[in-house]
């Protein structure tokens, strides 16, 4: 067999794989048989149904939703994990590990072994889209040359649906834009290449543009997605700023909340859902924001001690928190499960409850037996090669992919963590991507430790030099 007929045979396969890739990402769906829900994803759906903007429900990610309603929503998850297959196949051949068709297959099949990437690629939720934008920004910043016109196009709309799709993502986003800007300026420094920010940054101004663009075509309204306040207060609920607030301020006629001081609920979910919640009682999210927002800058001006502490605690408990869940209780998916009722055909909604997801009640915690230490071990790796870990070794590429992920697991953590509230959900979607980059750092490191050693002794003379581009000569092919 001669080396073109080795070729186009691995050519072959390598395609002949990517829809059983497809498949193992989307094992938890078809055991349901029936996407997985959430209790947001009815009020996603909503959106561009009734012409309303929701709290923190994206319109954009609900016209996504919309459009697969007719067909159980199978179209929306095929898409989720065809498009996780996408960029992970984009990202080994960046970094040369592409040539191998069954390797891609073996750590898609990882990954939906010991992650809860399958979970929310099967989810109707627009977390699983967070990922494909921290991959997204990576490769348009560090390995744009690698790519091509249509693979920068379609990694760019990736992050643009993305952005609008959550915008917790935006901020995300925004956050490693300025972070690729100081590597930009300290990359020689830091031993790790210069980013590009051309592309990636349009693509982050187009996704905020494009959200209250949509807003405004489905629900009349040029702004974003509602609710950043009503989630902060909730936080703030929980960790007792309001409390000690009203403790020390009430009776106060401009504060209505002082008549439930007593009536405080002790977590953000209780304070935001529950129908006994005073924030139900004072007209709803949108009657109380105004106050709302009087009371967290009051609390900034004379607490500034204990929100940073709070803060802080707040995103080192979410940064720690992943366990793979499945929401499975009546009473937390009543809305969704009442939304399908109204909105599917009697036969689609049938098929909908007779999903394992409503009929079993699974249990899924088992799972987190094999995902949490995966995780944890994964993220120590990331760790490790950003810190420590030198670029003849693993590639300067490797080092920034590393750098991005675990810059990414930290703004996920402060954000969510500190703006809303932890939730083992929300770092959950997102820290599939440490597993990710640990599994190409060791075949980063295994390429180049099996490589001649003449390429070792040049790369360290190029290191030397300052010219870490040739390094990389390695990981591009």
């Amino acid at each position: 067999m001669t080396e073109e007929t080795r070729a186009k045979f691995r050519e072959r396969l390598d395609w002949l794989l990517v829809p059983a890739m497809v498949a193992l990402l989307l094992w938890p769906a078809l055991w349901n048989g029936f996407p997985l829900i959430f209790p947001d994803t009815g009020g996603y759906l909503l959106r561009p149904l009734e012409g309303t903007l929701g709290l923190g429900r994206s319109a954009v990610y609900g016209t996504f939703l919309a459009a697969g309603l007719s067909l159980d929503f199978w179209p929306n998850v095929l898409i989720q994990a065809a498009g996780t297959v996408f960029v992970i196949r984009i990202l080994l051949r960046t970094h040369g590990l592409g040539a191998r068709p069954g390797l891609a297959f073996i750590l898609v099949a990882a990954l939906a072994a010991f992650t809860a990437l399958p979970w929310y690629v099967s989810l109707l939720m627009p977390g699983i889209w967070a990922g494909w934008a921290v991959i997204a920004l990576y490769l348009l910043a560090f390995r744009r040359d690698a790519l091509g016109r249509v693979e920068m196009l379609t990694l760019g709309a990736m992050i643009v649906f993305a952005i609008a799709s959550h915008m917790a993502t935006l901020a995300l986003c925004l956050g490693l834009i300025v972070c690729f800007v100081l590597i930009h300026f300290a990359g020689p420094h830091i031993r790790m290449p210069r980013p590009r920010l051309g592309a990636a940054a349009t693509a982050v101004v187009a996704g905020a543009l494009l959200c209250p663009t949509a807003n405004y075509l489905i629900a009349d309204e040029f702004a974003f997605t509602p609710g950043g306040t009503t989630f902060m207060f909730g936080r703030l609920v929980q960790d007792g700023l309001i409390e000690r607030y009203l403790d020390e301020h009430c009776p106060d006629k401009q504060v209505r909340l002082c008549r439930y001081e007593t009536a405080l609920p002790d977590t953000a979910d209780e304070w935001l859902w529950t129908q006994s919640s005073p924030i139900h009682k004072l007209g709803g999210w949108e009657a109380y924001t105004p106050e709302s927002k009087r009371l967290i800058l009051a609390t900034l001006r004379l607490y500034p001690g204990q929100h940073l502490s709070t803060a802080v605690i707040a995103a080192i408990d979410q940064f720690l928190s992943f366990r793979t869940t499945l929401s499975v209780d009546p009473d937390d998916n009543f809305h969704v499960i009442g939304t399908f009722e109204r909105i599917l055909s009697p036969e689609a909604n049938a098929r909908f409850l007779a999903a394992r997801q409503q009929r079993d009640r699974p249990d899924v915690s088992i799972l987190n037996l094999a995902h949490v230490p995966v995780a944890a071990i994964s993220l120590a790796l990331v760790v490790f090669v950003v810190a420590f870990g030198q670029p003849e070794r693993f590639g300067p590429f490797t080092r920034a992919l590393c750098a991005t992920v675990l810059l990414a697991l930290l703004g996920n953590a402060t954000i969510c963590g500190v703006l809303s509230n932890p939730n083992d959900r929300y770092q959950g979607r997102m820290v599939w991507l440490a597993v990710l980059a640990a599994g190409i750092a060791i075949g980063s490191w295994r390429k180049r430790n099996a490589a001649a050693p003449e390429h070792v002794a040049r790369g360290r003379a190029d290191h030397k030099d300052g010219s870490l581009q040739d390094v990389s000569v390695s990981e591009s092919n």
